[in-house]
């Protein structure tokens, strides 16, 4: 894919913008020059599903954002989730003397090499979501045993400890499938009175997890939970059409799936809805803003996972009646100690919100 380059305005004098186009030595940050506006690139492997278009989307609207409009020259790219194609881009961004990289990786291992090419050189790397190995890349991410273990433990609360469950689970093999089934099985074996009836795969997938719960709900019993890692308004349709009452669903961040929890197909369920969120680019990018400003120390961070329960989810905020089931609505955090609160026009069509745009790293 054709580079394409986001241009921003360069701080200061005309002088201070040209030595900004400059670089440092080898070895040392490119940042390191006074007065320069940072040149980071978006890395990202893959861009076919719907949330990587929202993720990416937040990228672009941030770069339109203060402080990054003013302190960041911003690019993206894809690479089809080929890590030879995204491993010869990072090699182009290396030639061009980028200031950062921050990466969606296509291979948490198969791009290690040339992230050590770029970091040798002084460009910052920050890896997130699809994280990589190599030591010398920052990573930003979520914990997924967290993720599973939370979901259960909201329903065992819900069932009274007691009753029922079905766990819809994701793409079998994948790091994140294996930490959140781990989750919630640490949970169930702390409540015996939970009886997991079936665990068959969802593939994080709404029309694949309701496909293959219409296939088993005529062999299951009673349902009095549903621990689901994706596809959760999926399994919640099966369940409709199959005349079977919505029991307490733990699930992800479809926004279907929080219409349920507002009232959605004549139903209105208890829920809660966490996911991984598309916001994590923003969090990979203000990392590599203040780390090459030097206002932040050179440090993995995780972040808490965004999430809504039917008390607390809110309309025009956590969920959008008007907009697509499969819309990711955890393209924002909510609350008093939200991670980044932005317009959902940022996530539909990558266009700025208004004022300025805050993003909360942990404390140092």
């Amino acid at each position: 894919m054709t580079m394409e380059w986001t241009r921003r305005r360069i701080l200061g004098s005309t002088a201070a913008g040209l030595a900004g186009v400059g670089l440092a030595e080898a070895g040392a940050l490119p940042a390191e020059a006074a007065g320069k506006q940072l040149k980071i690139a978006l890395s990202n492997s893959f861009i076919g599903n719907k949330w990587r278009i929202e993720m990416e989307n937040l990228f672009k609207a941030a770069l339109q954002m203060e402080p990054y409009k003013s302190q960041v020259e911003g690019s993206y790219f894809n690479s089809g989730n080929d890590v030879s194609k995204q491993s010869q881009q990072m090699a182009n961004l290396i030639a061009q003397r980028v200031d950062a990289i921050v990466i969606d990786a296509a291979s948490p291992t198969g791009l290690n090499g040339i992230i050590k090419q770029a970091t040798d050189r002084g460009i910052l790397v920050v890896s997130y979501d699809n994280v990589v190995t190599a030591p010398s890349a920052l990573k930003v991410n979520t914990d997924q045993f967290v993720f599973g273990k939370t979901l259960a433990e909201w329903l065992v609360k819900h069932m009274g400890g007691k009753g029922n469950v079905i766990m819809v689970t994701g793409v079998a093999g994948t790091f994140v499938d294996q930490q959140r089934n781990k989750g919630a099985e640490s949970v169930w074996a702390a409540n015996p009175g939970i009886k997991v009836v079936n665990r068959y795969t969802g593939m994080w997938d709404s029309s694949t997890a309701e496909r293959n719960t219409a296939s088993l709900l005529p062999s299951l019993p009673k349902i009095d939970g549903i621990w689901c890692q994706g596809g959760t308004d999926g399994v919640l349709k099966a369940f409709l059409k199959a005349g079977r009452p919505l029991p307490p669903t733990a699930g992800e961040a479809e926004n279907g799936f929080r219409k349920f929890m507002v009232g959605y197909m004549g139903h209105k369920i208890q829920g809660i809805s966490i996911g991984q969120p598309p916001y994590l680019v923003l969090v990979a990018l203000e990392l590599a803003r203040q780390v090459l400003q030097k206002t932040y120390p050179r440090k993995d961070i995780s972040i808490p996972f965004p999430y809504v329960t039917e008390k607390t989810v809110k309309v025009g905020t956590t969920v959008f009646p008007k907009l697509p089931d499969s819309f990711f609505a955890d393209f924002t955090d909510s609350g008093p100690h939200a991670t980044v609160k932005i317009c959902v026009d940022a996530a539909l069509h990558g266009t700025p919100c208004a004022g300025s745009l805050a993003v909360h790293l942990p404390k140092a």
